[in-house]
């Protein structure tokens, strides 16, 4: 055997000892992406034995319940564009020569358990440029994504009632407003407000007060049932219910359903000037936005003089915006604009 070839042979011995001792998971597949090397770090990360997947394509099985290419197979692959397809966080580093880098949740199958990975996978090539190997490695990151979204959470949560808060309320709006001039669909909004809430933390005191609002918010929170539907605390004794590609009489009906569903609480008030049990005045508003609505200040507007004029009409109602003026004429009333209060982030 030549010189050459016998240092060689032995620097690639070294390196895959090298390799198996690290501490780092990491594995390799060859062009025809099967695995050649898992190494010890890689097993007890995944729960899977080098045995298992030695000489096999079987390394998706480490990581997913259903089968879809790693890292390393998008990079054997030169398959740049298909990482938005499988990652959420994703870089590409170069075409076929630096590699791809990758954050996403991975099931886990052996460990029972989800883990969010960091991945990173690079190619080897000869010194002709042909690929001989694609190296990926991993590294856990599951304790600080899970503190980031603890964070998040706490962001964007109110803290009495657990529903969303404001920042994450103008939030929604503006992205779901932008959704809508899109679309061209209608976009609903409710504001739900306590009646005579201050008469009843006199009467009954605060903490019992904050018993009302939990209440109050877990009804709403209830009727947020889509997925894009948002329930949230908007301030003080007023909550806000986002409902996207609805309109407003359907938006009315979840309004009266949670009118009733209140009501059903039976929740003591008593205060003088106000009634047996806690009620709700709900203002309803829904717009399908222009190209000239630049923002959702008429839809919040809107809903804000429904929820004003169902105070003046007194309680314990229903009022939608479309309607605002028939409220009136059906009581002889005439309409008086209310401030607009609400304005988006």
């Amino acid at each position: 055997m030549p010189k050459s070839r016998k240092i060689l042979d032995v620097a690639d011995s070294y390196a895959v000892r090298l390799m198996q001792h690290l501490v780092v998971p990491t594995f390799v597949i060859d062009p025809k992406r099967r695995v050649v090397i898992w190494n010890r770090a890689c097993e007890r990360l995944t729960g899977v034995g080098a045995a298992e997947v030695i000489g096999t394509s079987k390394h998706w099985q480490a990581f997913y319940e259903t089968k879809r290419p790693c890292l390393a197979d998008l990079v054997a692959l030169d398959r740049p564009e298909q990482l938005p397809e499988y990652y959420s966080e994703y870089a590409a580093r170069g075409h076929n020569g630096l590699g791809f880098s990758a954050e996403n949740w991975c099931v886990m199958p052996k460990l029972g358990s989800q883990l969010y990975l960091a991945i990173d996978a690079g190619p080897i090539h000869d010194e002709a440029g042909n690929l001989i190997a694609v190296v990926e490695t991993l590294r856990d990151l599951t304790d600080q994504k899970r503190a980031e979204m603890a964070l998040k959470e706490l962001a964007t949560k109110d803290g009495l009632t657990g529903l969303a808060n404001r920042r994450a309320f103008d939030q929604m709006l503006l992205g779901e407003w932008a959704r809508a001039q899109r679309t061209q669909k209608p976009l609903a909004l409710l504001f739900v407000d306590v009646d005579h809430f201050k008469l009843f933390n006199d009467q009954h005191g605060h903490q019992s007060g904050d018993e009302c609002l939990r209440a109050v918010a877990s009804v709403v929170n209830r009727h947020a049932v889509r997925p894009l539907d948002l329930a949230s605390r908007y301030g003080g004794e007023e909550f806000a219910l986002i409902l996207p590609d609805m309109d407003c009489d359907s938006a009315c009906m979840v309004a009266e359903a949670i009118r009733c569903a209140v009501m059903a609480l039976a929740i003591a008030h008593g205060a003088m000037g106000a009634g047996d049990h806690v009620t709700l005045s709900v203002g309803v508003a829904s717009h399908i936005p222009g190209s000239t609505d630049g923002s959702p200040d008429r839809l919040l507007g809107a809903a804000d003089e429904a929820l004003y004029v169902a105070k003046r009409l007194g309680r314990n109602r229903v009022v939608c915006a479309e309607r605002v003026l028939a409220e009136f004429a059906a009581l002889g009333g005439k309409p008086v604009p209310a401030p607009v209060r609400h304005k988006s982030a």
